[in-house]
């Protein structure tokens, strides 16, 4: 099973707190990267890299390694014309906020069956895609 990872997992692996997000963000990134069936979204990129540099205040450099290390890990997969088209649809058509719309709009048209973040109803689907919270309790991490 393939994975479109949200920004906010990322954010929560990094975001220099030792709590239990940041240990089953960072046991979900090593998983996908040992499965290899892990995807990232430039808008991911591009949120995590704003959120680092704006509100956790890593330096720049850090982050810009971070993101290298994404890339290097993990399958990313550019904002295109039809990802915004369909995005448009996802507002519309499924009350996504336009941001949400995109990540869904990601999995859907690169036939990603998962979204893995917190910031969608953990459990449901719309289309041909499913939301997945990793925190939520009732997640399990051997089905990675």
């Amino acid at each position: 099973m393939n994975y479109l990872v949200d920004s906010n997992i990322l954010v929560y692996a990094y975001a220099n707190r030792s709590n239990d997000k940041q240990l089953r963000a960072r046991q979900v990134l090593s998983l996908l990267a040992d499965n290899n069936n892990g995807y990232l979204s430039t808008q991911s990129l591009s949120e995590f890299s704003n959120v680092m540099l704006r509100k956790v205040f890593l330096p720049a450099k850090t982050v810009y390694g971070l993101v290298e290390q994404f890339e290097q890990i993990y399958m990313v997969y550019p904002l295109t014309a039809a990802i915004i088209l369909e995005a448009i649809r996802g507002v519309e058509e499924h009350k996504f906020s336009y941001y949400d719309a995109q990540i869904w709009a990601i999995a859907k048209l690169n036939q990603i069956p998962i979204i893995l973040s917190e910031d969608f109803n953990s459990g449901s689907g719309i289309e041909s895609v499913l939301f997945q919270n990793p925190f939520d309790p009732e997640f399990k991490l051997a089905n990675i």
